[in-house]
Parts: structure tokens; C-alpha cells; sequence
């Protein structure tokens, strides 16, 4: 039994960014027997061109294209679907896997077939070299129940999963800016397991984008509405709800730059 990629691109994404992305998918230790790329809506002509040569070069590439935008949850509930093997990695456009990283996560789901999600660390890069940063995550199963209370347990971009069980809770639905952190709600809720490996899987590149997105009142009503889905799956109460509104309310609503600092200056280790 072999595994696939799953990987969603749409319009404003960047052409050399995608080739490189995938070109790291084909150069791993470990090659997958199937890309599965869905087209979030029409893309540009760049990028249309990018992907039919990368599919002459990998005919392991399969595509599917919308004829709209669905956003993100609905793009990869379809690519969860296509895919023809139990096992599925996710890897985002703008990314760079570790030479390693599909084998590592290949043999160890394989060895733990109780285990439904596996990710690991990532390593925050920019185009400039001159920021790189460690995301480190929860190892145990202890430590993840404690912490998907607050923040999302896997880093989405690095997890490989097994799609009987992602199928079973009702797959990835459309949750705009949480749409994986509300699935993994719905996978521990129902009884499964999942992990974190304790080391570096993938590059992820990073730009002051990134920190605006996660701020703003829409992020935080996002969260809301998270919130009342974990309690209503028990795995949230009452006052962890307020503590959680707490530590979100602050990262969210603090002007971008000092959410960028606190991200730096608190919650990453530097490498």
C-alpha cells in the first residue's frame, strides 16, 4: 500500500512557489503514487502553464478543477475523495518538505495503525533568509487533549492521515480560516488518535500576510463559532471557553506588528 498528496491551489497563489512545492514532493526518499492538486476555481494562465508542465514531468499528478472559488474546506473535502490510497499527506503550495518527511510518517503510520493523524514541527522561513523560526507542537496524547482546548494540535501542512477515519467524521468541511482545526476536533471527539512527530517535517514560508490574516474581528468570530462546535463535541467547558477568548482576543485584536512580535517573541523557538 503506497499514499498520496493532497495539495490545493487557487489563482493568487505564485507559479514558482507551487513548482517548488512539488518539486519537493518528487524528491523525497519516499516517493507518493499519487499528487492529487485540486484547482480551487480558475487560476492564472501562469500558473494553468506551470501545471501541465509539472504533470508531463510527474505523471503522478492528477487534477481536478472547480469552476469557482469553494474555499479551501470544500477544495480539499473533494481532493480527500479522489484520492485513491488510505493514507494522505497534506502539503500546502507554498511549501517545502524535509527530504525525509514521508517516509518517517509513512512507516510510523504504518507501525501505529491506532494513530488517525500524524504531523509534526515546521520550520518559518521568508524569502529575505534573514527570519527562521522552529513551530514545535504536542507529542502526547495527554498533552494534544490539553491543547486543541486552545490552539490547533497539528500543523496542517505537515499532517499525513488516514481517509477512512477523516471520511467517517464527515471529512473537511467549510470553516473558513480553521477549516483543519475544526476536523481535528471531530477526529478526537469520535475517539481517535493523533500525534505529533518531534521533529522538523516541513519549510514553511512565511510573509507579514500571514500575520494579518490571523488577526481581525472575522478570525475571532471564527473562533467563536469553534468554540461552540468543542463544546458541543465535550471538548471544551464553560470557563476554558472564556480562557480560551482570552488568549485568542489578545493575538487577534493587537495591531498586526505586535501580533507579529508576540509570534516571534513567544510562541517560536529560534533556529
Amino acid at each position: 500500500m503506497g499514499f498520496s498528496v493532497l495539495m490545493s491551489v487557487y489563482r493568487n497563489e505564485k507559479e514558482e512557489y507551487l513548482q517548488t512545492a512539488i518539486e519537493s514532493v518528487f524528491s523525497q526518499t519516499l516517493v507518493p503514487d499519487e499528487l492529487v492538486l485540486i484547482q480551487d476555481g480558475p487560476l492564472t494562465e501562469a500558473l494553468n502553464s506551470t501545471i501541465e508542465r509539472l504533470k508531463q514531468k510527474y505523471p503522478q499528478i492528477i487534477t481536478f478543477q472547480f469552476t469557482e472559488n469553494v474555499k479551501l474546506g470544500r477544495a480539499l473535502a473533494k481532493g480527500v475523495e479522489l484520492c485513491s490510497n488510505e493514507l494522505i499527506a497534506r502539503m500546502d503550495t507554498d511549501d517545502i518538505a524535509v527530504k525525509d518527511r514521508f517516509d518517517l510518517q509513512y512507516h510510523y503510520m504504518k507501525a501505529h495503525p491506532e494513530i488517525a493523524a500524524c504531523g509534526g514541527w515546521i520550520r518559518e522561513f521568508n524569502d529575505t533568509g534573514n527570519y527562521s523560526k522552529i513551530k514545535k507542537m504536542p507529542h502526547t496524547e495527554a498533552d494534544i487533549r490539553k491543547y486543541i482546548r486552545y490552539r490547533n494540535p497539528l500543523n496542517h501542512m505537515t499532517v499525513m492521515f488516514r481517509k477512512s477515519v477523516i471520511l467517517s467524521v464527515g471529512n473537511y468541511r467549510h470553516f473558513p480560516l480553521l477549516e483543519d482545526y475544526e476536523l481535528w476536533c471531530r477526529v478526537l471527539a469520535d475517539g481517535n488518535k493523533i500525534t505529533n512527530l518531534p521533529q522538523v517535517l516541513v519549510n514553511m514560508r512565511t510573509s507579514d500576510k500571514m500575520y494579518d490574516r490571523r488577526g481581525g474581528k472575522n478570525y475571532l468570530k471564527q473562533y467563536q463559532k469553534l468554540w461552540k462546535e468543542q463544546r458541543k463535541l465535550g471538548l471544551l467547558s464553560w470557563p476554558e471557553t472564556v480562557m480560551a477568548f482570552l488568549l485568542i482576543a489578545s493575538m487577534t485584536l493587537q495591531p498586526s506588528a505586535i501580533r507579529k512580535l508576540m509570534y516571534h517573541k513567544v510562541l517560536r523557538d529560534k533556529r
